[in-house]
């Protein structure tokens, strides 16, 4: 008996936002690895900021391989961005758009060989991906990783993946490598060796701060990670868990796991038969005070998201017609809301102090009654003293300083009309560019290109 797909459980739900509209759905952290560590979410979040952090990606990516001598043109073939001078070595955010210019899903594409390269992230760019490759008559293999929580069976992962952030970063990989990094640009890795034991540097940051990202195979995992934790003693170093981890993404600007624009187009019926009901287009939840029966609406451009200057048209891909077209019309625009902090105790119940809060909750953000955005990511960031939520806002309203409200509470979802008052409470917050982060807005891809 074959498994259930996406298609299959829009049919049975009646809908795709029948399948997804979950109130209250727990929001998604890192699996396999502790809620906090020793030192608190707290330290955790203030480590990247002022200290060093070490970070264990290692369990919670899924990985995509591709192989073959037709991997760059399909991977050009269905990305956005430009494939021109991709060097082996170095990494880039891919942006897979349907035919109608909304985003897939964004994911990191590293160039590992001349033919080889590595597809990680959220694993709805790489269905895309292998779908097309499977389908297209392309020259491709593939092979793929999912996270530790869903490895059948059960076993390690095939590579190990290790961030250092903070100002002291530097400090650290001197210590663990005898000496600094080689000079390569953002987003660029370069071969490393610790005991013999060969690996890769990428040069990454997250939330504005240096930062490197080690890659290897998985048998040389526990050595790397104990020499780091050796050599991040002296200096400070915090490891960060699950519920910090998440949040970094808030401050840089990063919306993580956009609604994937797959669900209604008639021609994508077949691509819904062939993605599995118990994936991630199937599974992650819709919830927040913004509902609407119809899925389109949750829909996002990578003009929204903030990938406008990443979009090439010096090549032919998937949507790129229909981005032509929308590039002058965008209604949208990505900025981040500073919650007014009294209000967010009041409303959240956090007390006296900062507690931690995380969700995913696609809640209605009003100016003046009216409705003018939504917010994407939300959650307590301790450096700064208060909620942030990343929001996709109308442009109009997205001029920093401009006070809006979050209406913060959990549609029911079908059969209670979307415009309905529930009665729920407002949480005033100020409009502030995205990324929040000063570093992260100016520096931090400076010589990204």
């Amino acid at each position: 008996m074959s498994m259930p797909s996406l298609q299959d459980g829009i049919d049975k739900a009646g809908s795709a936002v029948n399948l997804l509209w979950k109130p209250g759905a727990a929001p998604w952290t890192p699996e396999v690895v502790e809620r906090e560590y020793e030192h608190g979410w707290r330290a955790e979040q203030n480590a990247w900021h002022e200290g060093v952090a070490l970070l264990n990606l290692s369990h919670h990516m899924y990985d995509l391989f591709i192989d073959g001598p037709d991997a760059l043109r399909l991977l050009a073939d269905l990305g956005a961005n430009s494939f021109e001078n991709f060097a082996i070595g170095q990494a880039k955010q891919f942006l897979p758009v349907t035919a109608r210019g909304n985003i897939v899903t964004d994911g990191i594409l590293a160039r590992d060989g001349e033919e080889s390269f590595t597809l990680s992230g959220i694993p709805a760019a790489q269905h895309w991906v292998q779908y097309h490759g499977e389908r297209g008559g392309y020259d491709v293999a593939f092979r793929t990783d999912p996270s530790s929580a869903f490895r059948k069976p059960a076993g390690d992962p095939t590579l190990f993946r290790y961030q250092v952030q903070g100002p002291r970063a530097a400090e650290l990989v001197e210590s663990v490598f005898g000496g600094p990094m080689p000079a390569v640009k953002f987003f660029h890795s370069a071969p490393v060796e610790l005991d013999g034991r060969r690996f890769k540097a990428l040069r990454h940051g997250m939330a504005g701060q240096a930062g490197w990202e080690f890659i290897g195979p998985w048998e040389h995992a526990a050595a790397v990670y104990d020499a780091l934790l050796a050599a991040g003693e002296p200096l400070g170093l915090v490891r960060v868990g699950a519920l910090a981890y998440t949040t970094p993404s808030v401050e840089s600007g990063w919306i993580p796991s956009p609604v994937p624009g797959i669900y209604t187009d008639p021609e994508l019926a077949e691509y819904r038969r062939y993605v599995p009901l118990f994936g991630i287009e199937g599974q992650r939840p819709l919830n927040g005070s913004l509902y609407s029966p119809d899925i389109e609406d949750f829909y996002c451009s990578p003009y929204e998201l903030g990938y406008g200057k990443m979009v090439a048209f010096n090549h032919d891909f998937i949507g790129r017609d229909a981005l032509e077209k929308a590039k002058d019309s965008v209604r949208r625009t990505k900025v981040t809301l500073v919650f007014d902090i009294d209000d967010a105790r009041r409303v959240l119940g956090l007390g006296d102090g900062l507690e931690f809060h995380l969700t995913y909750a696609r809640n209605r953000v009003e100016r003046n009654g009216e409705l003018a955005g939504v917010t994407m990511q939300t959650a307590s960031i301790d450096p700064v003293g208060t909620i942030l939520a990343l929001t996709l806002i109308d442009k109009e309203h997205a001029e920093p300083g401009t006070e809006v409200e979050v209406v913060w509470g959990e549609h029911p979802g079908a059969g209670t009309d979307p415009n309905a008052d529930l009665g729920f409470p407002r949480i005033r917050a100020t409009v502030q560019p995205a990324p929040f982060n000063q570093h992260a807005r100016t520096l931090y891809r400076r010589n990204a290109r």
